[in-house]
This record gives structure tokens, sequence and C-alpha cells, in this order.
């Protein structure tokens, strides 16, 4: 039940109306108009726009028109509609509409707040897609936790999502790896090998590697030429790297329906990437030519020379873009071509990509790519994930000793549990540097955001069970307390805690379209507030006590509203992958 959803529907219904009686011309574009919670809880439970967004198309004075519809407003349901500021509409509702939602919250559980919004649109969601080069680290968590939520939002809101992860197991980094393992397979035999060379991976996390390659191989790698023993060993500690990274995302509660390996488009003999390029040149989308200088910073895609490119701008880039090396290689952007291309034939008319980021000015590119090779038929949406710094009581956390440049992302899950990482992740926007606190985290305080929601669900689960304990027979089950007189919630401090959690459905519903999921974070830290602020009055006043033995219908009724805090607490917390414990130890 989403009231803002249905206020926006009244509304326009009611200008259609109004232009029905002639008060308003014909036709009248209502898709800008919302319904919203006023900034100022005294301004009334709903605010609306309309007048606003139609009053330049209507030909008239915004705060003219807002006069001319608020009386229309005042109907079943609507207690005051008032004018505020230039044209805004704040509509106070009746009581009842708000012990609707709490029943309708009751009957639907955690399933409150889902919707069909998405029409079972097909969607996919890539994230982490880490090069296969190590464990993962902090950085890599981010994004994990940003597309997993994402992706979960998404699926709760009514669309056929696919969670997958790019393999990048094509590029240079990969022979790296592979001589990196190689010489973890030498020490692995007895050698030697002395510190380890500038350009390899030098982290710990290849011994085991090693010591594989020499329980499976021998000696035999070692009689080998190059060329003949770095084709094996790529393959395997590719096999091993995934292998770990998989378990790595497991730790993290993060799981993806596909692993697409980039290795699979460039061969034999370009494979899928010369099959996609060759399809845009074939539409004239591709040329050969030279590219102007950069301006300012140095581009390192630039190069003075007659190339192969790809006629970005005319899909809104900036530069056009090469699509080979100066040795005749396909660059990383074909690559990426290709694969968005595959995700297209696949039947995706919908793409997100989490990236890193670095990757900033990769966007415009491959937003054009994918206009191209879908004929403008699909989008591609990038969430750019920034840094994380990794804190101990405010002191920067030490380089791991295992991963060798990099504090593991498998150390902080370790140290402080996936709940706590998973929750700090999603409290700030994912365009902003995220301060992670490996003290503050597991602070039992409302200081520590992860275990002030936690907490606000375990004690509506403490409050339940004592209700059992104190009136027994009284039936505790969803279905039975929508039943009960909610209207006998009447402290100022339910009815706030009511009509937050009537804002639920739109909070999700907004998350999806803005592919947001810290939203939903920031509500429920906003529900746990109103909760646990309540809980607190209700030590100090028998009146506000939620169970009272010799009230059994006031006790049914603030057990209503619990489980209601209960089922919502409970379905954010399962949208950003955090439990929701019934107790708190």
């Amino acid at each position: 039940m989403n009231i803002f959803k249905e206020f926006e529907q009244r509304i326009a219904a009611t200008l259609a109306a109004m232009a029905q009686d002639g008060a308003l011309p014909l036709g009248l574009d209502v898709s800008r108009v919302v319904c919203e919670p006023p900034r100022e809880a005294a301004h009334g439970d709903i605010s609306t726009n309309a007048a606003m967004v139609l009053a330049k198309e209507a030909k008239t004075n915004p705060r003219a028109l807002a006069e001319a519809i608020a009386p229309r407003l005042v109907s079943q349901g609507v207690a005051k509609a008032e004018v505020a500021g230039p044209g805004f509409i704040n509509l106070t509702l009746e009581g009842g509409i708000f012990d609707e939602v709490l029943r309708a919250s009751l009957m639907q559980g955690v399933r409150f707040g889902a919707s069909e919004m998405g029409r079972n649109a097909k969607i996919n969601v890539e994230y982490v897609s880490a090069n296969p080069s190590g464990p993962m680290h902090v950085g890599h968590g981010r994004g994990a936790v940003v597309g997993d939520a994402i992706a979960s939002v998404l699926a709760f809101t009514g669309h056929d999502v696919t969670r997958e992860y790019y393999i990048n197991d094509a590029g240079a980094q990969v022979d790296v790896l592979a001589r990196s393992a190689y010489l973890r397979y030498r020490e692995a035999l007895g050698e030697d090998v002395g510190e380890i060379p500038a350009g390899l991976y030098p982290g710990d996390y290849l011994k085991p590697v090693g010591e594989s390659l020499a329980k499976h191989h021998g000696a035999t790698l070692k009689a080998m030429a190059e060329g003949e023993w770095l084709p094996v060993i790529r393959g395997e500690v590719i096999d091993a790297m995934m292998a770990l990274i998989r378990t790595d995302l497991a730790a993290l509660g993060i799981r993806h329906d596909v692993f697409f390996s980039e290795r699979s488009l460039t061969v034999p003999n370009g494979g899928v990437v010369a099959q996609v390029i060759a399809d845009l040149e074939a539409r004239g989308l591709v040329y050969q030519g030279r590219l102007p200088p950069p301006k300012g910073k140095v581009d390192e895609d630039w190069e003075d020379r007659e190339q192969t490119l790809f006629r970005s701008t005319q899909f809104g880039d900036d530069v056009d873009r090469p699509l080979k090396k100066s040795d005749g290689s396909y660059t990383y952007f074909a690559s990426d071509i290709a694969y968005h291309a595959s995700k297209f034939q696949r039947g995706f008319l919908r793409m997100i990509d989490v990236l890193g980021a670095d990757h900033g000015g990769y966007v415009k590119r491959m937003q054009a790519a994918v206009r191209a090779i879908s004929s403008d038929t699909a989008s591609l949406d990038v969430r750019l994930c920034q840094l994380v710094r990794l804190l101990r009581g405010g002191e920067p956390v030490k380089m791991s000793k295992r991963a060798g440049d990099f504090v593991t992302l498998r150390e902080v899950v370790d140290e402080v549990g996936a709940d706590a990482v998973r929750f700090m992740m999603l409290m700030r926007k994912n365009d902003a540097a995220l301060d992670f606190d490996l003290v503050k985290v597991i602070e039992q305080s409302k200081d520590n955001p992860v275990f002030y929601v936690q907490y606000a669900h375990a004690r509506c689960e403490s409050a339940r069970r004592k209700a059992v304990e104190e009136l027994p027979g009284l039936d505790l089950a969803d279905a039975v307390l929508a039943t009960e007189d909610i209207a006998l919630l009447t402290q100022a401090s339910e009815r706030s805690l009511m009509r937050l959690l009537a804002q639920y459905p739109r909070v999700v519903e907004q998350a999806a379209v803005a592919r947001e999921p810290h939203r939903i974070t920031f509500y429920l830290y906003d529900v746990a507030g109103e909760l646990n602020g309540l809980w607190t009055k209700s030590k100090d006043s028998a009146d506000l006590r939620f169970v009272n033995a010799n009230s059994r219908n006031l006790t049914a009724a603030r057990l209503a509203l619990l489980t209601g805090v209960r089922n919502v607490l409970a379905s954010g917390l399962a949208l950003i992958g955090v439990s929701a414990p019934r107790e708190m130890r």
C-alpha cells in the first residue's frame, strides 16, 4: 500500500476532472507530478508539486493554480489541504489512513513495500568484476555491496534481475599473474627465488597456488619454454583466484547468477570482438582516422597516428574512441563493446554496471557503445563507487602482509562481520568517499548505525516475548494483530512512527528508480530512531508501555505497531543483505 502513489493517481484524476470542467487545458502532462513527505512534519503528511510543474503549461501562476486545486483534494481521507510557498500543496490526512497502512503492513509482512513496478523487465546488474589477480580489497567490497543491494531492490520491485560478474581474464595482467605464480611454483619445488621482482604480484596468497602447481606437475613445467608453460599456469591460476574471490564474496553474502569470461570474447581469431566490430563497421560506425591531441591532461588512449576508431561522438561521447592498438590487437574498449553486445543479445535492454571511481572517464564511451550496438533500444546506467578509507580508532590501517600492498576484504569481514561491512558500505551514497572505522562498527551504541538498527528489531521481538509471558493466550500472528483496534494508538509518538512506516513503499520505489540503495539504509536508521525514542519514553511513563497486563486491547494495538516496525526493519535489512536478529548478544 503506497499512499504516495495512490495520491499521485488521485491528483491526476482531480486534474483531469478540472480539465473536463474547463478549469484547466486538456491534455496536461502530469508525469512530473509527485507526492512526497513534507520536509517539516508540521506541514502535513503529503506534499505535491502539481501546481508548480503544471502552471507554465496551464498558462497561470503556480500559487493561483495551487489555490484552485487544493479545495478539490479535501475529500475522503484528507482532513486539510493548504497552499505553501510559491505553490506547493500540503495535505494533512485523517488518522484512519495510517491505521489502514499499518494493517496492510501486517497482512503483507516482509513483502510490504514490494511492487510490480518493474513489470518483469529484464535487467542485468554487473558488479565486482575484479581482476582475478588476487584476493579482493575493501574497495571491491563496496562495489559488491552496492551492486548486490541494487539487484535486490530491483527484484523486490518486480524486475527480472540477473546478477553478473565479468572475469577480466584476457589482459596482460593475467600473464603477469601467471609469471608470478610460476615464481611461487619454483619456490615450492625448493628453489630460492629471493625477493619478488618489481612488476610481479608479491602477495603470499600465491604461495598455495605454487604449491598446487608443484604437486600436480612436479618439475615438468621448469623444463618448458615460457610459451609452453604460460598458458598452462594461466588457466590454473585464474581458476584458483576465482575460487578465492568466490569464497570472499560468499563470506560477504554476495552471489552472482553469471560469471562471464572476457577470454571467451577474444578467442579464436578475435572471436566475438571481431564480429561485433565488423557489424559496427558495416553500419558506418567504424572508420580509419586520427584523433586530435587531448586538451589539458594526457589521455592514454591518444596516439598521433591513423587508427581504427568508433564514432562514439555520434552517440553523445566527447571524442571518437580507438578500437585497436598500434600492434593490431583490440583495445579494452573493443572487448567491452563486445561484452555489452553479448548482454544485449541475451535480451537485456537495461544494463547497470557498478564500477570503481577510476572508471569515471569510461562512462560516456560505454553508454555510447550500448546505444550503438542496440540501435538506441538499450540503455546503460553506470554507478561509480568512491574509495573506502579504512581506519582503526581514527588511524589508517596498515597494509596486509598476505596481500602485499592492500587490506583484503576477507580480513575486514572476518574481524567485524558481514553485517557491519554491508550496512556501513551503504551509509554513504556510492559516489561519496567513505570512512570505515573497524572500531566504530562494532561498538554497541547509537553511534554505530548497524547496531542501532538491529537493536531496534531485537527490541520489537523482546516486547512480543514479554507479551506472551504477561498475557497468555494473546495471539501475536500478524493477521490477527491486523484486526485489533489500531485507533487506540493516539500518542503523538505512536502516530509519528505510523506515518514513517507508511513511507517505506515509496522509499523502496525511489531506491529502485534512482539505483540508490543507501536510501533504504538511511530510512532504516530513521525508523530505528523513532522506535528507540518511543522505547525510552515507555520506560519513563506507564501510559506508554508496550505491554500492560491491565489493558489487553491497548497492548494488542501497540504490539501491532511494533510488529509492523519489525516487519519493515526485517524487510529493509534483507534488501541490503543484513541480518535481523531476534536478540542482541
